[in-house]
């Protein structure tokens, strides 16, 4: 008896499969995506002839050399990636367009602590657009290999080929297969592909990285799972000026706390030397209100950074906390625990609150310097020269230690501060206390105005 043909509508925008045609996907809401495709197709590829050779091994067996990793060259890289490249790894880098994706990734093809051969596939530009970038950068390009072209089928012959150690993709969005369809960028096309592509590395103890393009919204433009398909995914963002950060979000190899720094110059990325120049305003006078020094930990590294506040009295019914380097919602949390402990009333104010440099700050330990601006700019009282803050600062206003305080300590005298004010192992001040201290000092510094003074003390 023949066998009945099995078919199944699937979206040529999402993915999303229904078992009868609509005119409307209901997963994307795109209207005449929906493509009849056999199934078919689909079982016999996982119907190969079965593997008689099948076996476990023990775990104490395997060579660690397997998952030995190869350096990039470039020190900042390596530190998000946990150490360098894994083997048997892919790596999605995602960023805005022009924000330096490809000249990291062309700058760590040429400082790539191998022997191995390395391929850079590009979809988007022609080799004579590469090698003028290249020669923008002063890089050597002798070892690196170029393949221009965004046809699965020929990406997959050059590979085997050439046998490369590492794979540069640029971009996932310009690769297609003909049997998913002939136009690049869709679901489907960067699904299927990519774990093409990521399947054959796996197999070749190599090292792929897939350029990705962002959305609006900053994400990954593309579908979840493919962030769910590769080993690390790394995120490029940028300030207001030239300096660059990398980011992970997800690395099966390493911490995803680390941060990389960078400075986009003629020659390319410069990785950062002296993270505190970025994030530390040098004054010649005195520290305006407003302005606090956070101790802050961004991976192994720890790094001071200024916060600034500016509290001004809200124009409508409802005050506002604007912020993109802080959320607004732990800048809402300060300011309300800052109200509740030392009746210092900031409901009916408007908040601004920023970081020097533009880099964004999650970790706790910015709690107290954020407290501390944010007192400083309702009161307008500055906050004594060569201070800086970390700690912790929970709803009922205590500092709670935090880790490594030591080493922050350490950093803050290195660069000349000479006052930490933080938590303590023994005993843990609560908020109102500190701020009557505070004030206390407040009130001796000579060159506050006399009406200034009057607002504090009434």
């Amino acid at each position: 008896m023949k066998k009945a043909k099995q078919t199944v509508f699937r979206c040529s925008s999402c993915g999303h499969e229904e078992p009868k045609w609509l005119g409307r996907c209901p997963e994307c809401g795109e209207w005449n995506t929906l493509i009849e495709t056999s199934t078919n197709s689909h079982m016999q590829a996982g119907n190969k002839a079965p593997n008689l050779n099948l076996a476990s091994i023990p775990l104490s067996a395997v060579d660690p050399q397997e998952g030995s990793r190869i350096s990039s060259g470039i020190g900042e890289l390596d530190r998000v990636l946990g150490g360098g490249m894994m083997k048997r790894s892919a790596i999605l880098v995602g960023g805005e367009p022009g924000i330096g994706k490809s000249t990291l990734l062309l700058q760590a093809a040429a400082t790539a602590e191998t022997r191995g051969r390395i391929l850079y596939i590009s979809g988007e530009e022609s080799a004579g657009q590469i090698r003028m970038r290249s020669d923008r950068l002063g890089i050597n390009g002798d070892r690196i290999e170029v393949y221009c072209s965004g046809l699965l089928q020929d990406i997959e012959r050059i590979l085997e080929a050439v046998k490369p150690i590492i794979v540069i993709v640029d971009s996932v969005q310009t690769l297609y297969a003909p049997d998913i369809g002939m136009v690049p960028g869709t679901i489907n096309q960067m699904k299927y592909c990519s774990y093409e592509l990521i399947h054959w590395v796996k197999e070749h103890d190599g090292v792929l990285f897939l350029v990705a393009h962002v959305t609006k919204d900053g994400q990954i433009s593309g579908p979840k799972t493919l962030e769910h398909m590769v080993d690390t995914v790394l995120y490029f963002e940028q300030n207001e000026g030239d300096t660059r950060f990398l980011r992970s979000s997800k690395n099966r190899f390493g911490s995803i706390d680390e941060i990389g720094l960078f400075s986009m110059q003629e020659r390319g990325l410069i990785p950062v030397e002296d993270p505190s120049s970025l994030f530390l305003v040098r004054r010649d006078g005195e520290i305006p209100p407003g302005i606090a020094t956070a101790a802050v930990l961004e991976g192994s590294r720890t790094l001071l950074v200024e916060i600034q506040a500016l509290v001004i009295p809200s124009k409508g019914a409802m005050s506002r906390v604007f912020s993109d380097t802080i959320d607004t919602s732990r800048i809402s949390r300060i300011a309300a625990t800052l109200e509740k402990h030392t009746k210092l009333r900031l409901s009916d104010h408007d908040i601004y609150v920023n970081v020097a440099g533009g880099i964004r700050i999650t970790e706790v330990g910015l709690d107290l310097a954020l407290a501390g601006a944010l007192y400083s700019a309702r009161t307008g009282l500055p906050l004594p020269a060569k201070t800086f803050f970390a700690g912790e600062l929970s709803l009922a206003g205590e500092v709670r230690p935090i880790r490594r305080l030591a080493s922050r300590i350490k950093a803050g005298r290195a660069l000349s501060f000479t006052r930490f004010i933080g938590p303590s192992q023994e005993q843990r001040p609560r908020l109102d206390e500190l701020g009557k201290a505070e004030q206390e000092i407040y009130t001796r510094v000579a060159d506050i105005k006399a009406a200034i003074q009057q607002m504090v003390e009434g």
